[in-house]
């Protein structure tokens, strides 16, 4: 075999294996039997349109959405100015700090989720959205201070000295200069977190409760009682709106653009 056709054999394997089980759950969705198989019992579109109809996905993805994209909001609004201040600033302990920060990566989730349940939830009292949505805005923090950590330090502080020396306040110097150059990590790490927010298991298992559930939580409690191709079909449109996300934050927020 020449070199060229070895390289394409690898490329095969790879693709098969990283693209593989993809094309499996959708066809599995795609069954028009009665029960998860593979391959397809026949081609039906009747479970993509069931999913729209179980009333607990409904309210599960209401939910999920909520804690990806507010729980992403109040973890930029708390990772930038900390990233901004360590990164332009000497910080005493600013590498304890990052390692506080980081922890939420570092540590294993199902750690993460039973601590906050014995020692947030239980002593405390509050609600279970409440729990939820201080969970998820924990576990995205790292991703916002890190990734644009990253963003600030590409960026000249010349330029942020410029503005001030002009006659711009630092608050006006951070939203007119430093803010818009930043914005592309910033984008990115909106899409990181929303995207670690709404498949998160771990933590929300253990934080759920009666009538609050994340929708992987939901998927999990709904293949203990079903096996039909429902869940191969919601895994599927899942996976195409994380997919769709990406693709429409380049196409109309100029993502490559800025990164």
């Amino acid at each position: 075999m020449s070199p060229r056709a070895a390289a394409w054999a690898v490329l095969a394997v790879v693709l098969t294996f990283l693209i593989g089980p993809f094309v499996i759950i959708v066809l599995a969705g795609l069954s028009a039997g009665q029960s998860l198989a593979f391959p397809p019992q026949g081609l039906s579109l009747q479970w993509y349109i069931k999913v729209f109809t179980i009333e607990s996905f409904q309210a599960s993805f209401a939910m999920s959405m909520f804690l990806a994209v507010f729980g992403t909001l109040a973890a930029l609004a708390l990772g930038i100015p900390a990233a901004y201040g360590m990164s332009r600033y000497k910080v005493p302990g600013a590498e304890t700090v990052r390692l506080i920060v980081s922890a939420p990566i570092i540590v294993p989730g199902i750690i993460v989720g039973l601590g906050l349940l014995r020692y947030l939830v239980i002593p405390t009292g509050i609600g279970i959205a409440t729990a939820l949505f201080l969970a998820h805005t924990a576990l995205i923090l790292p991703y916002a201070v890190r990734v644009v950590s990253a963003s600030l330090e590409n960026l000249r502080t010349d330029i942020e000295e410029a503005a001030v020396l002009l006659g711009c306040s630092r608050f006006g110097a951070f939203a007119k200069v430093v803010l818009p150059n930043i914005r592309g990590g910033v984008l990115a790490a909106f899409i990181l977190g929303f995207v670690t927010s709404f498949n998160q298991v771990p933590v929300s298992l253990f934080l759920s409760g009666p009538g609050v559930r994340t929708l992987p939580v939901d998927m999990i409690a709904y293949m203990e009682i079903n096996y039909d191709p429902s869940v191969a079909a919601l895994s599927a449109l899942l996976a195409f709106m994380s997919v769709a996300i990406v693709f429409a934050a380049e196409k109309f927020l100029g993502f490559s653009k800025y990164v």
